[in-house]
């Protein structure tokens, strides 16, 4: 890129040009607002710190009444900030807010099977360190439980309302808009950050997972602590900070399991790459934080492990009561070879869900997965490859790399990860939305800079022709919430940006004739301004119709109607379980149980709306050992349950034995049934000798 377009604009992301010689002043000639600066006190002064970003100096000293006053007057950018920066974050932030929590306590959002088991959780608090999915804790839920402990909390503390479960979400998404900013700021500047912060809160994925009760959300913002901490540790060269990335990274295991590992690789590159010290030091100190991570990971399990097996629930989605086997092999390592949990489910009890998109190069380019994060996926490479490539010949520690190589790593990982997998659900893409804002935010800023630079309107022609280019083929020709007007303004708004561009690479007469430095800067200025809105127009509207329209963490921007329908159908059949209970609890008053049911998933939703115990034969999947028919047996010997829901065609053992023995009942009351399923009665009597 231009050198001398690069100087003269530093001065606009707040971030010293990595490898300058510290000092105040520089060789070249000051603007009169660079000499008013120049006489600021010492006080107040910044210093250029190689490889590091300007910081006040003195900022670590400031006297502790000073910081309560601007604790105050929050909403006022800090010294080492521009004036704006807060402002803007503040008003993005409460943007994010507003589009997470607008409707999204519809039924269409929340996860009965989660929900059950958060009301089972806030009951008892063997239930709640367990993490119990029915009320009297037969078995846990077949994830950590990590995010569902602060939805009991909310539950416990608002009682059982939609709203309570997904207000954790709002909040720990909120939070990562800002923990986002922070990180991006230290190293790229505070432009980049706020960029990033607001191409985070536009991105449809993170709109749609924050507006359910999903443990992303949680997973998602401790590993953007663990990164920002991660940069703390490159900028001062302490030890704790590096140690503190190891620590979170643990926590979001215990909320997402194995994927919160996958950004141990991108804090490991960024480290290495960029902290002070030599590479034996900075390899102990990565080690360190690797073994931090696993020894918090591994807490949790480890401790419930060691508890005695018959004063603890079941641990679902093993078969052999392992909670190692329920994260590494169910939820984990085989996700890339077997069977996904909703894909057993489906085979046990015909739920008729779609079948997800298959592996593939091009898994999150296409189709529901495309809608929901790749919009910008295309612009992110490009910006990283570039990005990389034009800051090749800076120090080892220059802080724009190392904030590309940071998030590229992040966005690498998981997406290599998400194309290979079995099956994965579209929200899981949310979780390259933090990596896309902090690459695509750099490189928006460091364009800013770099405006007059024949190299950087030749970059940002290719981002935006790609990225128009993607957005027209991937727009449906109707859909919920998609506008009819968005293709042709997606193309005017493409075109405009080029001709811009064009403009600044041609030295047009519009700009040789410029009598003025800001004159001949109105072309390049413009261009990158338009360019950004040509690049994030469609993503934007993406995530308004994702608000608009009510959807969640289980639908994508512009789906069929259809989809719609069939989303609203199903996810909301599990709400209709309260209709029914009243003549369910008056059939069978005398017993402790309400029923017991084929798999936790038909279990749910009546746990949700009674509160009551619904025995979950077989787990989520259905297919765990648990209880055995033994344990069924004995229950409804002793009348701790009579009634049995069950699909009508079945190989478990268990359920056969039910389908014999006891009496089917055709006569049913309430809606129409959703799932083709069988209803039995098993009295005590069924245990009598025949005839007598």
């Amino acid at each position: 890129m231009d050198d001398g377009a690069a100087g003269g604009e530093q001065r606009d992301v707040g971030v010293a040009e990595p490898g300058a010689p510290p000092g105040p002043t520089t060789a070249r000639a000051r603007s009169p607002a660079s000499t008013a600066r120049a006489r600021t006190p010492a006080s107040t002064a910044r210093v250029a710190i190689p490889g590091s970003t300007t910081l006040p100096e003195g900022s670590e000293s400031s006297p502790a009444s000073a910081g309560r006053g601007r604790r105050l007057l929050f909403w006022r950018s800090p010294a080492d900030q521009p004036g704006w920066a807060r402002p803007t974050l503040l008003v993005i932030a409460a943007a994010a807010a507003w589009s997470y929590c607008w409707r999204a306590a519809n039924a269409v959002n929340i996860e009965i099977y989660y929900a059950a088991a958060v009301r089972s959780m806030s009951m008892s608090f063997r239930n709640f360190v367990f993490g119990a999915f029915d009320p009297d804790g037969t078995v846990t839920t077949d994830k950590l439980p990590g995010a569902f402990w602060l939805q009991a909390i909310s539950v416990r503390l608002f009682g059982v309302h939609n709203w309570a479960l997904v207000l954790p979400q709002v909040i720990e998404g909120t939070v990562t808009v800002l923990v986002l900013y922070h990180a991006v700021r230290r190293l790229a500047g505070p432009a980049a950050g706020v960029l990033a912060a607001g191409i985070l809160a536009i991105s449809p994925a993170t709109v749609a997972l924050n507006r359910g009760n999903i443990s992303d959300t949680l997973m998602i913002l401790l590993a953007v602590m663990a990164a920002d901490a991660t940069v703390t540790a490159v900028l001062t060269g302490r030890r704790r900070p590096i140690i503190v990335a190891g620590v979170l990274v643990g926590l979001a295991f215990q909320a997402k399991m194995i994927e919160a590992w996958l950004v141990l690789p991108a804090v490991a590159a960024c480290y290495l790459l960029a902290a002070p010290g030599g590479w034996p030091e900075r390899i102990r100190r990565t080690s360190a934080m690797g073994v931090v991570a696993l020894a918090v990971s591994l807490s949790w399990m480890t401790a419930v492990t060691l508890w005695p097996a018959s004063m603890r629930p079941y641990f679902d989605g093993s078969y052999d009561n392992s909670v190692f086997q329920q994260v590494f092999v169910y939820n984990g390592f085989g996700r890339l070879d077997q069977a996904s949990p909703d894909q057993l489910v489906d085979k046990s009890i015909n739920l008729g869900l779609p079948a997800p998109p298959p592996p593939a190069w091009d898994r999150l380019l296409t189709g529901s997965l495309g809608r929901d994060t790749g919009w910008l996926l295309a612009a992110a490479v490009i910006t990283v490859i570039c990005g990389i490539a034009a800051r090749g010949r800076q120090a080892r520690r220059d802080p724009i790399r190392a904030c590309l190589v940071l998030w590229a790593a992040w966005l690498a990982v998981l997406a290599v990860t998400f194309s290979v997998s079995t099956a994965i659900n579209s929200y899981y893409t949310a979780a390259l939305s933090p990596a896309v804002a902090a690459v695509l935010g750099t490189g928006l800023a460091l364009g800013w800079r770099h405006r007059r630079s024949r190299l950087t309107a030749l970059v940002l022609g290719a981002v935006v022709a790609g990225t128009a280019a993607y957005a027209w083929r991937l727009l449906p020709a109707s859909g919920t919430g998609l506008p009819p007007w968005l293709k042709p303004a997606t193309a005017v708004l493409a075109a405009a940006a080029i001709c811009c561009l064009a403009a600044g690479w041609l030295r047009w007469p519009i700009v040789r004739a410029a009598s003025t430095v800001r004159a001949a800067s109105t072309v390049p200025a413009a261009s990158i301004v338009i360019a950004a809105l040509a690049v994030l127009a469609v993503p934007l509207v993406a995530s308004v119709s994702v608000v608009s329209s009510g959807l969640g963490p289980f639908e994508t921007p512009f789906q069929s109607e259809q989809a719609t329908a069939d989303a609203t159908a199903f996810f909301g059949a599990g709400f209709q379980a309260a209709q029914i209970l009243p003549g369910l609890e008056a059939a069978d008053r005398s017993t402790p149980f309400l029923m017991a049911t084929q798999t936790a998933v038909l279990a749910a939703p009546f746990i949700y709306a009674s509160g009551r115990e619904v025995l979950p034969i077989g787990g989520f999947t259905g297919t765990i050992p648990e209880p055995t028919l033994s344990d069924l047996k004995f229950q409804i010997q002793v009348s701790d349950v009579h009634l049995f829901v069950q699909a009508p065609h079945t190989n478990d053992p268990r359920l056969t034995w039910v389908a014999r023995n006891c009496i089917k009942i055709t006569k049913r009351t309430g809606p129409p049934a959703i799932l083709p399923l069988s209803v039995y009665y098993c009295g005590a009597f069924i245990f009598l000798p025949k005839g007598s």
